[in-house]
């Protein structure tokens, strides 16, 4: 194995100007890793697919949700459009099938989310009846956990299980969905219905990183961590249609989930970038710099990790080049006769962030290696993956194209992809890291 530069330690108690943490401030470990790339080699061998046009009928799917790994390699498909989730042992047989449509214990009004635990046990979200599911590992009904209204699944978005607790987390502001059988403006009764409150939940500033423990009868919600949000750009903002400036439910929507309105921020504006370790922290990025923030629970940011990898500035050029390419993207995809004037002026006038964050992914593996996708030669395109550990390690980086982030991670070196076809048919394909 080459050598490679230790990481140089330092400990700071300043609070960041882009990190609020909703926590006592904690001595923050800062670790400046190498700058010269190490390249590692990444091999697979296809494990099974499931849903594929030859496949069984267990095994078709109308719209793959979440997929997860449980302990034993047992993978967990969620079907959205028959509201059920599939088991598949680990040569890809099949094991169980549990959830359906309706209003029984077990069954779902309309299904949302999946999060699968190590021991095997299940939590699906109900974005109609506004509860968590839990299956036992058996796929049994478990129990039910209802939610706090205000913190609804439409301010939940994806959630992963923290491991060792009967817990969830997630981050509400990234959610990129929208919901509208659970929508902020449903009418008094409806939220009556469901035992929420009347209260609209307050616009997002920041990204709070939450944590939700489902061991009662309701969930309970606390902050690991708080990441910077950028602000909605209030030039773009008024130059919304009259029509939808007009719009009680448009405005507090776009103030409320931000995510679902990306002509509201600057282009190149950081994205949000999260996921769960092993021991239950929280990794992740929230600037245009290489800087990777560990939190714990009840500590906040305990460990931020750095590479000395230079975000680029924003040229003309690169302004020039993007509004081409959107306004290429914007024929291509129109309608004959249609109209594009308006869209064609919000492309004129977009603001753009001064540099282009380095960063563009990151995700979390099985046994707790941080993959973190950097940008590659044009400003939103992929490049290498960079492996790093929590306590501060660069193990190397896989060289841009040979892989994407997988959907889901599994023991023994274990992952799996959603892919689509040219039909629009999904496949899950389960793989292992034979090479690295």
């Amino acid at each position: 194995m080459r050598s490679r530069s230790p990481p140089r330690p330092t400990h700071h108690w300043a609070v960041s100007a882009c990190l609020l943490v909703a926590v006592p401030a904690a001595a923050q470990e800062v670790l400046e890793l190498p700058g010269e790339d190490r390249l590692l080699e990444l091999r697979f061998e296809e494990v099974y697919r499931l849903g594929t046009t030859a496949g069984e009928a267990w095994e078709q799917f109308g719209n793959v949700g979440d997929i997860g790994f449980d302990g034993a390699g047992n993978l967990y498909v969620l079907d959205r459009q028959v509201e059920r989730v599939v088991v598949a042992g680990p040569a890809g047989e099949f094991v169980r099938e549990f959830g359906r449509k309706g209003e029984g214990p077990g069954e779902f009004e309309e299904v949302h989310g999946l999060a699968v635990m190590r021991d095997g046990r299940a939590v699906v979200s109900d974005s109609r009846r506004l509860v968590f599911h839990i299956f036992q590992a058996d796929g049994r009904v478990g129990r039910t956990v209802r939610m706090d209204f205000t913190v609804g699944v439409l301010r939940i978005g994806n959630f992963v299980t923290q491991p060792g607790a009967d817990a969830i987390i997630a981050v509400p502001s990234a959610a990129d969905e929208y919901m509208p059988s659970i929508s902020p403006w449903l009418s008094l009764s409806e939220r009556e219905r469901l035992g929420g409150t009347s209260e609209m939940p307050p616009p997002a500033s920041s990204h709070a990183i939450e944590r939700m423990v489902l061991d009662g009868r309701w969930a309970e919600t606390d902050t690991i961590a708080e990441g910077w949000m950028p602000a909605i750009d209030e030039q773009a903002t008024s130059a919304w249609p009259k029509r939808a400036q007009s719009e009680r439910r448009l405005v507090f929507a776009a103030l409320a989930f931000p995510v679902l309105f990306p002509d509201l921020h600057r282009v190149f504006r950081p994205d949000f970038h999260w996921g769960v370790l092993p021991d239950g922290s929280v990794t992740f990025a929230d600037s245009s710099t290489y800087t990777v923030k560990i939190a714990a629970i009840g500590s906040g940011v305990v460990r931020v990790l750095r590479r000395p990898i230079r975000p680029e500035p924003v040229t003309n050029r690169i302004m020039r080049a993007e509004r081409r390419r959107r306004l290429d993207e914007l024929q291509a995809n129109a309608e004959p006769g249609e109209d594009l004037r308006d869209e064609r002026e919000r492309i004129d006038n977009l603001e753009f962030h001064p540099v282009v964050p380095v960063i563009r992914g990151l995700a979390t593996t099985w046994d707790g290696h941080i993959w973190v996708v950097r940008r590659g030669e044009e400003p939103l395109s992929d490049g290498p993956i960079d492996v790093l550990t929590a306590d501060g390690r660069y193990l190397g980086s896989y060289p841009a194209g040979a892989t994407a982030i997988p959907d889901a991670f599994g023991p023994g070196g274990l992952v799996a992809f959603i892919e689509t076809d040219e039909l629009d048919v999904e496949t899950v394909v389960v793989k292992r890291i034979v090479g690295s």
